[in-house]
């Protein structure tokens, strides 16, 4: 297999460099990520910390290897607003339910203690055995829609002002063409402050191109405070003098099985990252680390009051894009979010950065992870000739967009409503039809060094 021009050392280009492309990978999460907690209600700032703490014990467990970075997760939204939804005031505007919200992360730890389960039959019965059922034709197609399904949201976000969005696109592309050493491997990152610095031109000219109120709030948020409350967290529910049973029940039940869908969107990103450094981590460190990796993040989160965890394509895409590996650079991103995680005043200003500029990067970003997949599918020479593929492709890909854009299927087991996302049943349905169609052109190969292949050999 032929190697990338890619970077795995970034100590190469010395430790400012390092620090920068650091500060590329925090901005190109940092949109998505404070998404969620603006939806449940939650703490920007927890969710900052525990994003960069989730991350560095990611990848601790998985011996430092996996350049990942774990941001909140959007799958477990259905299932805060279930049992903490937002409470409507007067004026019509929403608050935080925090009366109810430690009761959802009780349910969304006992979800990341799923991920140990799973861990250890995937360490039990070995990734080979279970890799079997993720060839080319399987995982190439759910790269891509990982980033088409991504991309309404880049879409949404461009049409609050396309200028806006268009100037950091722009940057990005001239950047990552033309550009030259340190610049052509920022491109994000000079594609955010270059587009939020002409959205803050227009806005001082009197040209209404950010939110009136995010921007009050920057100029009003402190410079340094704690990123958590005490009664926010699941020492806080259980210091309660009357902790309702009932509804830890009801919180385990509903949000439990939400993680049947994310771990198997895992696998898929897991796939991705490793198709984008031409890294084989799912035999080292193994899937079992990063499932374990994945879903302790989850739990830690989820006990301080913040949200649940998962690896993140936005990063996934500046490592396809910037072509710099080094895992130390995505811990050098969790160390900056901890650290501004103190710091109100940061939060606000990223809080305040023009949703246009986050479309313009994330739709080059989600380009670029769908082009992984379609890369994956070219260097493994996948035969389309064959009716067997273009069937598994073709469902795989109709199901991903389609449940997407019309909605999630749910089903009841009992009283549990389950609720599984276009990618996760798209996913369930490709991993179905690969293992009882007849015909399989490939065979589960291993390297020169005898080490299990990341892809399967047509």
């Amino acid at each position: 297999m032929n190697q990338p021009q890619g970077i795995y050392d970034a100590r190469q280009l010395g430790r400012p460099k390092m620090f920068v492309l650091g500060a590329q990978h925090m901005f190109a999460m940092f949109g998505a990520t404070v998404l969620v907690p603006a939806l449940t209600g939650m703490s920007v700032s927890a969710t900052l910390l525990f994003a960069g703490l989730g991350t560095l014990l990611f990848h601790f467990l998985t011996k430092w290897k996996v350049p990942a970075f774990l941001g909140s997760s959007f799958a477990f939204i259905g299932g805060y607003q279930a049992i903490a939804p937002m409470i409507a005031n007067e004026d019509g505007s929403l608050s935080s339910n925090t009366e109810m919200l430690p009761y959802a992360c009780f349910g969304v730890v006992l979800a990341g203690l799923l991920y140990v389960v799973l861990a250890a039959l995937f360490k039990v019965f070995g990734t080979k055995a279970v890799m079997r059922y993720f060839p080319p034709i399987v995982t190439g197609p759910i790269i891509i829609c990982i980033g088409l399904t991504l991309s309404s949201i880049a879409i949404t976000n461009c049409r609050s002002n396309w200028a806006i969005a268009l100037v950091a696109i722009a940057i990005v592309v001239v950047c990552n063409i033309w550009g030259k050493g340190m610049v052509k491997i920022i491109p994000i990152l000079l594609g955010v402050v270059g587009s939020y610095g002409v959205a803050a031109v227009c806005q001082a000219a009197g040209m209404e191109v950010m939110d009136p109120a995010k921007v009050q709030a920057l100029l009003d948020a402190p410079w340094i405070g704690l990123p958590f409350r005490f009664e926010d967290t699941l020492f806080g529910l259980f210091s309660r003098p009357n902790v309702d049973s009932g509804m830890l029940l009801t919180s385990a039940v509903t949000i439990m099985p939400l993680a049947l869908a994310t771990m198997v969107e895992h696998i898929g990103g897991i796939c991705a990252i490793s198709s984008t450094c031409e890294r084989n981590f799912l035999q080292d460190p193994g899937l079992h680390r990063t499932l374990l990796g994945d879903g302790m993040a989850t739990s830690l989160a989820a006990l301080f009051g913040a949200p649940a965890n998962t690896t993140y394509g936005e990063n996934t895409g500046v490592l396809a894009l910037s072509r710099v590996y080094d895992p130390r650079v995505i811990r050098i991103a969790a160390g900056l979010a901890i650290l501004l995680s103190f710091s109100p005043k940061f939060a606000a200003l990223v809080s305040a950065m023009p949703t246009a500029t986050m479309g313009g990067v994330s739709m080059v970003l989600y380009g670029m992870i769908s082009a992984v997949g379609v890369r994956n599918i070219v260097e493994n020479q996948v035969d389309f000739t064959n009716s067997r593929n273009v069937i598994i492709a073709a469902i795989i890909m109709v199901l991903a967009i389609g449940v997407n854009y019309s909605g999630a299927v749910t089903f009841s087991v009992g009283s549990i409503e389950v609720s599984l996302s276009g990618l996760a049943v798209a996913a369930i349905a490709g991993i179905a039809l690969n293992a009882v169609l007849p015909g399989k052109d490939y065979e589960f190969g291993e390297d020169e060094k005898g080490d299990t292949s990341v892809n399967f050999q047509v």
